[in-house]
């Protein structure tokens, strides 16, 4: 398979339909769940896919070490490749690296606008992110017009925006931790844990909120899985 089938075939556009066309630009979407059910998974395999239509992607993490995240590239591209028997791997793994850029920054002494602001460098510097990945971001220590200071980024620049958070539970509506943030969040994702599977349900998708989608993660790879 070449690279072109890998993006036309590849389980995100799945995804994307699934939640009437994702993340737009200018728009924020976040997964939800507990602790290590796939939130990191889901978040790199969207920036691999628009890393593969050679979209430059900024990938920041406030819980992992950026040799981590790069590890995390890593595994999961070479997961995709073998599966798809993807012809010249290693040279379409350069590819990627070359527009991916990943950010390890501590929540504790780096706000939203700080973030913005390395964004906005290595924009001016000629490393301007169609795509912003935020993992490990604490909602529940962030300050309230963080979301609002970061869509305002996003449609300035016209660049999607994926966040993940943790939460025990979820059984209608947002849960408390985004409560604060309702208004600048576009798409909201609960990963839900079955017998065989990882489900994925939309705890808000525009204008449609609190439907099970057909979205489902392989409880062993943790890929969204093919329909």
């Amino acid at each position: 398979m070449v690279k072109q089938d890998l993006i036309e075939r590849s389980p995100v556009r799945n995804f994307e339909k699934a939640l009437g066309g994702g993340v737009r630009p200018g728009e924020i979407g976040v997964i939800v769940s507990k602790k290590g059910l796939g939130k990191t998974s889901i978040l790199v395999q969207l920036g691999i896919d628009r890393l593969l239509q050679g979209v430059p992607v900024v990938h920041v993490s406030f819980n992992q070490q950026a040799a981590h995240v790069m590890t995390w590239y890593e595994d999961i591209f070479n997961e995709l490749a073998k599966k798809k028997n993807l012809d010249k791997a290693s040279e379409v793994q350069t590819d990627l690296i070359a527009k991916r850029i990943v950010l390890n920054f501590n929540q504790d002494s780096v706000k939203t606008t700080q973030v913005i602001k390395t964004i906005t460098a290595l924009a001016e510097g000629g490393a301007k992110p169609e795509a912003i990945i935020v993992d490990g971001f604490d909602f529940s220590r962030a300050a309230p017009e963080s979301m609002k200071q970061m869509r305002e980024f996003a449609k300035s620049f016209g660049c999607t925006v994926w966040y993940s958070a943790n939460a025990e539970t979820a059984e209608k509506g947002l849960p408390s931790v985004l409560a604060p943030y309702k208004d600048d969040i576009d798409v909201v994702l609960y990963l839900e844990p079955k017998a065989d599977c990882i489900q994925i349900k939309a705890l808000k998708e525009h204008d449609r909120a609190d439907y099970l989608t057909d979205l489902k993660l392989d409880v062993k790879t943790l890929l969204i899985a093919e329909k």
